[in-house]
């Protein structure tokens, strides 16, 4: 015999794009829908586009057509609160305005039956506030969905002080019934996804209105730099600019977080009511309100005109022999370049080349590679134990140690080397570029280069100009990213450049919330990973990163900027003395078994 299905009844307050997709989670699992909206032509929508999901749905054979009545059947709309009154579970989801969600629960907590649940579907503002305003303080928690709520798994259950164990259990146990994963948070604006997520676009919206670089170039390199499905302006976008800044207003008066502080441009767009998608403008533009295609505007980059400008690449010089560097030189082999891989000391470049010779018989085997395209990039690489063996190469790129001193000495000695006009990059993540420039007496020649680990399968490279760089030698470095299918974002010479200025204090943030206590490590990869579509979750990506890496590009960042929120969290810095530095170690945030 079947267990009596929980909340049998639930009543969604507010039938937007949120509530039309929660509403449709729930109809879907069996239960009976009130949806509520005032706004007539708003209903009708919420009606269409379940009609139209479940539609797809048959087409695709994932329901019967029988089904899809069943489904249909059980979503009801009406205009007034009043129709919630029978509701096991009455579910929130009007504008984020503390005084609107307010008033809504109030006037539902006169109607609604004695034992009914209320569930705000905020991610900013305080539950246990909006709770002390009902009868029923035990009785409420936030149910957080993530849009678009039928694809999107996480749902963060949000319990206050006040929330009873019976409640909590019985709203993340209906959760589960929706096939979702749902995660216990406490009640502090933006939880675990949003409160991670929003200090990111709010970084990002901050460097876009500093000019450092375009919407375009930082969007770009967040999606190929981290694999993230959105760059972080589009996602702002689609978010609503308006909701950003209301998220971001909350997490700040909570925490008073200076990254938290909504930047100034979330402000003047919000006001000029360019809210993103939903209007047809706001950090791009688009075709119509609500439509998802980018037009071409004011900031759009012009096409390419008929590219050049650089100087003539024939050959390229590789300086190194740890990982970077051999995958580096293999890059530029298989895009057909003269490569000299060096080394100190013969033996070192041999074993280099070695192991680009192994890199590319793996995708011969994987079938991304012919023999014959893998035996003439081995033949284009040469081995050489010094430096002069860039006498004639018209691309000197070094990938030598993290390390000023080391990095100034070997430029120092490609100035010598190298012929004039060769341009002279180095593939620092973290380090000043003009530093490492300002050691040749050619500082108009040096760039920076900052491949993604590993080369051969990351397609994105920050290219960084100094204050003394040439436009040819940009110009250059373009047109050989161009050449090895690359995707070049252009970035000013400050610490972190593009992504690892936007992704280490997202990182560091995710620690401090382990620290506090806040989420377990499990419940903050889960979220990220589920609600934020995030490859990896932060702990298994610091893992993977090493937490020395981790740390040392925090110090970096925080000594550049001064920004208090910007400090190494304590707990990365003990683990990283106790000698906890990740997979490499066997330990960091999780063990792993011993190689």
């Amino acid at each position: 015999m079947d267990r009596p299905r929980p909340f049998p009844t639930v009543a969604i307050i507010g039938l937007g794009t949120m509530g039309t997709g929660i509403a449709e989670v729930v109809a879907r699992a069996g239960h009976e829908v009130v949806g509520i909206e005032i706004d007539d032509a708003a209903a009708q929508r919420a009606v269409a586009a379940l009609e139209s999901s479940t539609a797809r749905a048959v087409q695709r054979e994932r329901i019967t057509e029988s089904e899809r009545g069943d489904i249909l059947a059980r979503f009801r709309t009406f205009p007034d609160l009043q129709a919630s009154a029978d509701a096991d579970l009455v579910i929130e989801v009007v504008t984020e305005h503390f005084e609107i969600k307010r008033e809504v629960l109030t006037a539902l907590d006169a109607i609604v039956k004695p034992g009914a649940v209320l569930a705000t579907g905020t991610n900013a503002l305080s539950v246990t506030e909006l709770a002390s305003h009902t009868s029923r303080p035990d009785r409420v928690v936030g149910l957080h969905f993530f849009a678009p709520a039928p694809a999107m798994k996480l749902v963060e259950v949000v319990s206050t002080v006040l929330t009873s164990p019976e409640t909590t259990d019985a709203v993340t146990e209906l959760v589960r019934s929706f096939g979702k994963q749902p995660v216990a948070v406490g009640d502090r604006p933006g939880f675990i996804a949003d409160g991670l997520l929003f200090g990111y676009l709010n970084q990002a919206a901050a460097m876009y209105e500093a000019r450092y670089a375009t919407r375009e170039d930082i969007d770009a390199a967040m999606r190929l730099g981290c694999g993230l499905p959105m760059g972080p302006l589009a996602l702002l976008d689609l978010i609503g600019i308006d909701t950003a800044q209301t998220v971001l207003e909350a997490m700040y008066e909570a925490s008073r977080d200076r990254l938290h502080a909504p930047a100034p441009v979330l402000k003047q767009l919000t006001a000029a009511g360019l809210k993103g998608r939903k209007t047809g403008r706001g950090f791009y533009t688009y075709e119509a309100p609500g439509s998802a295609t980018v037009v071409p505007d004011a900031e759009t980059p012009a096409e390419a005109a008929g590219a050049g400008g650089g100087r003539p690449v024939r050959s390229v010089g590789v300086a190194g022999s740890g990982t970077m560097a051999t995958g580096i030189a293999e890059v530029f082999a298989k895009a057909g370049y003269e490569v000299v891989l060096a080394a100190r000391g013969q033996e070192k470049a041999d074993k280099a080349v070695a192991a680009l010779a192994k890199s590319l018989d793996r995708s011969v085997a994987k079938g991304r590679l012919g023999p014959e395209q893998r035996d003439a990039a081995v033949a284009r690489v040469t081995a050489a134990g010094s430096l002069d063996a860039f006498a004639d190469v018209d691309l000197a790129v070094e990938a030598v140690a993290e390390d000023l001193p080391v990095k100034q000495q070997l430029f120092a000695t490609l100035d010598k080397v190298c012929k004039p006009g060769a341009v002279l990059a180095t593939t620092t993540s973290s380090l000043p570029v003009v530093a490492i420039a300002t050691a040749t007496t050619r500082p108009r020649d040096v760039i920076g280069m900052h491949f993604f680990n590993p080369a051969p399968a990351m397609k994105l490279v920050e290219v960084v100009c100094t204050v003394l760089t040439a436009e040819d030698v940009r110009a250059t470095v373009h047109e050989v990213c161009g050449r090895i299918r690359k995707h070049a974002v252009d970035c000013g010479d400050r610490a972190g450049f593009i992504v690892n200025a936007l992704l280490f204090p997202y990182l560091n943030n995710a620690v401090k919330m382990v620290q506090e206590h806040y989420a377990t490590v499990e419940d903050i990869d889960s979220a990220m990973k589920l609600g934020g579509g995030y490859p990896m979750g932060p702990f298994e990506l610091l893992d993977v990163v090493g937490l020395d890496v981790s740390l040392a590009i925090e110090q970096v960042l925080h000594k550049e900027f001064r920004d208090p929120g910007l400090a190494p969290a304590p707990l990365l810095e003990h683990l990283v003395s106790a000698g906890c530095l990740g997979r490499k170690t066997g330990r960091g945030f999780r063990e792993y078994a011993r190689r």
